[in-house]
């Protein structure tokens, strides 16, 4: 096409999520004359320097890496302006600054893991398996002085099957992601976005910051409940609940691969139910099969391979 705008982009992002649309910016030929990403930081027992993986790439890739503390700093605004960047692309970075996302002429677009409005958000994936949505997808939008809430541009919609886990759901979502950010990349390249502006209203589901209190199991929930929250949080950053084993400190153990047994049973909640292969946790409905589980300083293990060698006491529970 004659009147196709040359791009000149800058390419925002910190974690594994965001490689893949990096990559595919690289592989469709697009001209990315800069890579923002997080700062180097301490990681491990050593407290070595981890860099992030959208940098590891890029230095795999001889990018052109800027890796600003403060997003507003001056040395930082004129390292960005010197670029000479009109469109920016951010996947899985930060909140920005008005004097950042405004710079380019065609604007600064996100790649959001979710069906925008709703899970707006530090953790749409985690969220939408924990609540038991059964689709979800992703958004590209131009960024607004809010977070989340700007002009979509396009939406791309995946199911959600009962035992998906976030793993695998992060994974598809990052593939799809990259794809909708192509085609999105293309819309624009071509003069032919059309936008749809957000609802105003603040009646949609929120994909909170997860910590360690939103990620503990109650045991007095119902099983799909329970269910929704393990599978949500597997493999990261991981269920966790204590268990009581009639010691003198309770364990905070962690919960990977589970499955529901729909079953009516007369155990109380959080009790343990054992078999030379199996590790069964009773709650309303049911009990959780726990497959894979994580002991304090221990790696994680399948079930048959804990029982092998722990002792569970008759009135052991989780709690």
């Amino acid at each position: 096409m004659k009147n196709k705008r040359d791009l000149r982009i800058v390419f925002m992002g910190t974690p594994d999520f965001a490689v893949a649309t990096l990559k595919a910016l690289l592989d469709n030929n697009y001209n990315v004359v800069g890579v923002i990403t997080a700062p180097d930081r301490k990681a491990g027992r050593g407290q070595k320097l981890r860099s992030s993986a959208v940098k590891e790439f890029a230095l795999k890739n001889k990018l052109n890496i800027l890796q600003p503390k403060n997003l507003k700093n001056e040395t930082f605004i004129e390292k960005l302006n010197s670029l000479n960047a009109n469109l920016q692309i951010i996947v899985a970075f930060r909140m920005l600054p008005e004097v950042v996302w405004q710079m380019p002429e065609f604007g600064t677009f996100n790649l959001h893991a979710s069906l925008l409005p709703n899970y707006r958000g530090a953790a749409p994936i985690h969220w939408a398996i924990i609540n038991g949505e059964t689709k979800t997808g992703v958004t590209t939008f131009f960024i607004d002085e809010k977070i989340d809430t700007g002009a979509i541009i396009l939406s791309e919609e995946v199911e959600i099957e009962n035992d998906t886990t976030v793993g695998e759901l992060h994974d598809n979502l990052m593939n799809l992601g990259s794809k909708l950010v192509i085609k999105t990349i293309k819309l624009i390249e071509e003069n032919k976005t059309s936008t749809t502006i957000q609802p105003q209203t603040t009646d949609f589901k929120t994909a909170y910051k997860l910590n360690r209190d939103n990620c503990k199991v109650d045991w007095s929930q119902p099983i799909d409940i329970i269910y929704n929250k393990i599978r949500g949080l597997n493999p990261f950053p991981t269920a966790w609940c204590y268990l009581d084993n009639n010691e003198e400190e309770k364990l905070s153990i962690k919960l990977y691969n589970v499955e529901k047994l729909i079953e009516l049973h007369n155990h109380k909640e959080g009790s343990i139910i054992t078999t030379k292969e199996e590790l069964k946790i009773a709650c309303k409905g049911g009990y959780i099969n726990v497959k894979e589980i994580q002991l304090p300083g221990k790696r994680k293990m399948d079930v048959k391979s804990l029982l092998n060698g722990f002792q569970f006491s008759e009135s052991a529970k989780l709690l």
